[in-house]
């Protein structure tokens, strides 16, 4: 499939054929919901903690008797149900992360691409390269190609006067070509590609 390429000046700077086995794909809404919840999973840090009844301070001397109170046979005061005892089966440190093969992950970033694709959310860009980190000149040039809510990816390695311009500016993202992942690829409205970009994806893909 053919899609245009514009530059950073919204001119044409002719075309590039999209591969169809990347771009041309039906999209699947189970791998892609699959896929964000999986690297959403990962994303938890898992630190959250609370004390159980062997952790707490506190004596473990029998408050009552065991008969003749009249009450319940408790043990000691760091049960649960007294003020300042442990928590019943509170959170522990853990990883909050799925298992999902590693064809799955792949096929799910194919099938985002190709959602972007054929929605008519994806912009082929010349290159992202400026001589100074100037965020009025990205602002203008977004304002020209009607970019507001937008993911970038460049090739390998970042334009470092691009990626200082555009990274005080709300609601765009802009990662190297092995940064490219479903989550971010789905959060924005456009997705930007550089010539770049299309050919670390080539060769990733092969």
């Amino acid at each position: 499939m053919k899609a245009d390429v514009t530059t950073l000046e919204a001119k044409k700077a002719g075309t590039v054929d999209l591969p169809e086995d990347v771009f041309g794909l039906e999209p699947r809404a189970d791998l892609l919901h699959r896929m964000v919840t999986y690297q959403l999973a990962r994303q938890q840090a898992g630190t959250h903690k609370t004390k159980g009844r062997s952790e707490v301070a506190g004596s473990t001397k029998k408050i009552v008797r065991q008969k003749g109170s009249g009450g319940a046979r408790h043990g000691n005061k760091k049960a649960p149900q007294f003020r300042g005892g442990g928590k019943a089966f509170g959170p522990v440190v853990r990883s909050h992360a799925v298992n999902l093969p590693k064809k799955i992950r792949a096929l799910a970033l194919r099938h985002a691409l190709s959602a972007k694709a054929t929605a008519g959310e994806l912009v082929i860009l010349e290159d992202v390269n400026m001589t100074a980190p100037k965020t009025k000149t990205v602002k203008d040039a977004f304002g020209k190609l009607g970019l507001n809510s937008v993911l970038i990816i460049d090739g390998p390695e970042l334009n470092e006067n691009f990626a200082l311009a555009a990274r005080n500016i709300p609601h765009v993202d802009v990662l190297p070509a092995q940064g490219i992942n479903v989550y971010d690829i789905l959060r924005r409205d456009k997705l930007v590609l550089t010539k770049a970009a299309l050919d670390s994806l080539e060769a990733r893909f092969k």
